[in-house]
């Protein structure tokens, strides 16, 4: 169950409204990087979030707190769009308007919501869900939570920065400063669980003896013209304390060349591909 304060979270104000700015601010809400994204991941990591119930609270009460920062920049798109043009000829009165239009507004700001926020990106395509990662494993939920806190806090920062208006700066200060909040605190968790080391390699829990040991810590260089770029992953030891990293300049193959068999027929495939009763050359002892 959920309640809802008819207060937002922090203030949101707009000095003069920015119908361009609005659908910057989309993305914000249904971008990849935005508040729908991390509400719903949380969500669901929530729900799958085994052992530990100080993680699943702690899931729902960020997942709680994103929905939240979703009505406060739907309230800033709304705010942005007060005075934006409901007509064509509207907008050829206002020349600062007729820029906002034919220059950068999202028209559906006017075709389907009736000036208010969509659950889009900041090019109207819907959020549809497929950058939700809820793996049920912590250490790699942590991990994609820090990722996703991160690229909302580039996203922020580079909102702020396409703003001269002191009311969205000090509105978009304050989701700054919590997605800071919220890197930091997914990493705690990490911490709290034993730190990186001991969750590495995601999923400690299987056998290290199960995997091809020789194969899990060299660097490997696939380029053809370049050395192999020299950093703390070529040498000393493994941050799982499993290994040492070295480095390869060149592959090893140890696999074969792929060959397929003849097609079978009825199988829709040329005559000269179906089987004939004959070996291919490649194919061979």
């Amino acid at each position: 169950m959920f309640h809802h304060s008819s207060k937002l979270q922090y203030p949101v104000r707009v000095d003069k409204p920015d119908p361009e700015f609005a659908m910057l601010l989309q993305q914000a809400i249904g971008g990849v990087e935005g508040e729908i994204r991390v509400a719903m991941q949380y969500f669901f990591q929530a729900m799958g979030a085994r052992g530990d119930a100080r993680i699943r609270d702690l899931l729902i009460s960020t997942a709680t707190e994103e929905l939240a920062h979703i009505e406060m920049l739907a309230h800033a798109v709304a705010l942005n769009l007060e005075g934006a043009p409901l007509s064509y000829q509207e907008a050829s009165a206002k020349d600062p308007v007729v820029n906002a239009v034919l220059g950068g507004m999202n028209p559906r700001h006017i075709l389907s919501s009736g000036l208010a926020a969509l659950p889009v990106n900041a090019n109207g395509v819907p959020f549809d869900m497929s950058h939700i990662y809820a793996s049920g494993n912590v250490a790699a939920d942590m991990l994609s939570n820090v990722a996703a806190e991160a690229t909302g806090r580039v996203l922020a920062t580079r909102l702020y920065n396409l703003t001269e208006d002191t009311g969205m700066k000090d509105f978009l200060s304050f989701l700054i400063a919590r997605d800071t909040m919220h890197q930091q605190q997914w990493l705690a968790v990490i911490e709290d669980q034993g730190g990186l080391s001991a969750s590495l390699p995601i999923p400690n829990s299987f056998p290290q003896s199960e995997e091809a040991h020789e194969h899990a810590y060299y660097a490997l260089n696939t380029s053809l013209d370049k050395p192999l770029p020299k950093g703390r992953w070529c040498e000393g030891p493994s941050f799982d304390g499993n290994g040492q990293f070295t480095a390869k300049e060149k592959p090893e193959l140890l696999g074969e060349e792929p060959q397929l068999g003849y097609a079978r027929p009825g199988s829709g495939a040329q005559s000269e591909q179906q089987l004939t009763g004959t070996v291919p050359p490649a194919l061979k002892p």
